[in-house]
């Protein structure tokens, strides 16, 4: 970003970016509009429910918006009946307004699709580029504005069409719009590195699920399709229960007075166990076998399960997380291994709706494992998948050191609405 200037003295309240290519840093100050001051029309997507269909027309929610995933369709008559009035194009850009609202996406594509209630369309204008818009709306700027005009108390979250074109954004004051298109262009130009650094993480995941199909026995086999040359005359896998294999062991459920906001433990819930990095902590004393130290082994059941190794200092864990601790015969990060392995497959019958929303400790305790017979061969498929794993949190965190950096980056290039 050397070709970005920085303005250290600005003038109060203007609305001049902290960063500015140097062709506009003599240029004016930009200007603030209400959305649909700028769009001939914003309109929302069909209020009907939706039946869906084995193939057709694609039909997005917010879901669908957010995951880039195209897989619910609807009818030609019901999507007829759904653009009669108003029909998203090429060059619009599709904004969510209910549950995860302020999300959004330019139409980069050609094919026909309808959406959802829950999305919103901008149409596209001569007063903006239409990917200078999208990323303003990303930015802490406009998330602030969308979400101090919502609906207060509503669960999900939602912000109603007349409240969504009162929505404040602020544009470069050129006529041609060229401050807009380099904006653009910087911030498109790091939506495709962090695109392709994506794609890279997936096929890595998609690479580690593949490997284990191959690793671990399929179902009416006793050896896997591949397997290790030093282990090839070691015999067949034997078959054992979780529970004769683990003991699974029930963290503590906690009253809402008993969470804290500070205190000697940190509380470990399944929030905490994937994405959410907002503790609640405990002083409270407890017997041994309700804190989980660096390196134990654990399983969430609720919602979102699967397998982690903790890595970090003495914390509680909730009563919707279990305490794993292996048998003698049995390699602790083979047990990892084989428990992520196993949440895969559940994972795969939940998509085709055979799964559970949860899992019980009978349950998890009674499931048919295929176990090596030795340590040795558990040992290497273990070090096998963690490599694999260690590639896979190097490119997440890659990815998320970029997304800091647009964030940032953003910080500087839109000016501060006071």
């Amino acid at each position: 970003m050397s070709n970005i200037s920085t303005s250290s003295v600005r003038a109060k309240n203007k609305l001049i970016p902290e960063l500015r290519f140097p062709e506009f840093a003599k240029s004016a100050e930009w200007e603030e509009f209400s959305l649909d001051s700028i769009s001939p029309a914003i309109f929302d997507g069909t209020h009907q429910t939706p039946k869906y269909t084995i193939g057709g027309i694609p039909f997005f929610s917010v879901e669908n918006l957010i995951s880039k995933n195209k897989n619910k369709f609807i009818s030609r008559e019901d999507y007829l009946l759904a653009t009669v009035k108003n029909k998203p194009e090429r060059g619009d850009i599709l904004i969510t307004r209910i549950g995860n609202i302020g999300f959004s996406a330019v139409v980069d594509w050609d094919y026909e699709f309808s959406i959802y209630v829950t999305l919103a369309v901008v149409k596209k204008s001569n007063k903006f580029i239409p990917h200078y818009l999208n990323g303003y709306f990303q930015s802490d700027f406009y998330q602030k504005e969308i979400r101090s005009k919502s609906l207060l108390n509503a669960v999900p979250m939602k912000i109603n069409m007349d409240e969504l074109r009162k929505t404040k954004v602020i544009l470069p004051p050129d006529k041609e719009k060229k401050e807009q298109k380099k904006i653009a262009s910087c911030l498109s130009s790091l939506d495709e590195l962090i695109a392709a650094h994506n794609d890279k993480l997936e096929a890595l995941k998609d690479h580690k699920k593949g490997l284990m199909q191959n690793l671990f026995p399929q179902d009416g086999k006793t050896v896997p399709k591949v397997r290790f040359p030093d282990f090839e005359c070691d015999g067949e896998w034997g078959e054992k229960m979780l529970g004769d294999a683990a003991d699974f062991i029930n963290g503590r459920a906690y009253k809402k007075e008993e969470l804290l906001t500070s205190g000697k433990y940190r509380v470990l819930r399944v929030g905490n166990f994937f994405t959410n990095n907002e503790y609640y902590y405990s002083d409270l004393e407890l017997d041994e076998d309700k804190y989980c130290d660096n390196g134990d082994l654990l399983y969430a059941w609720s919602a979102s399960f699967g397998p982690r190794i903790w890595k970090e200092e003495k914390v509680i864990y909730h009563y919707h997380i279990w305490k794993v601790i292996e048998k003698k015969e049995i390699d602790k990060q083979f047990l990892y291994v084989l428990l992520d392995f196993e949440t895969e497959n559940i994972k795969a019958a939940q998509a085709r709706g055979l799964g559970m929303q949860h899992l019980t400790k009978s349950g998890i305790e009674s499931w048919e494992s295929k176990i090596p017979p030795t340590k040795k061969e558990q040992q290497k498929i273990a070090s096998c998948l963690s490599a694999l794993d260690d590639l896979i949190k190097s490119q997440t965190e890659k990815i998320e050191q970029l997304q800091q950096h647009k964030k940032g980056l953003m910080q500087g290039l839109f000016p501060k609405i006071v």
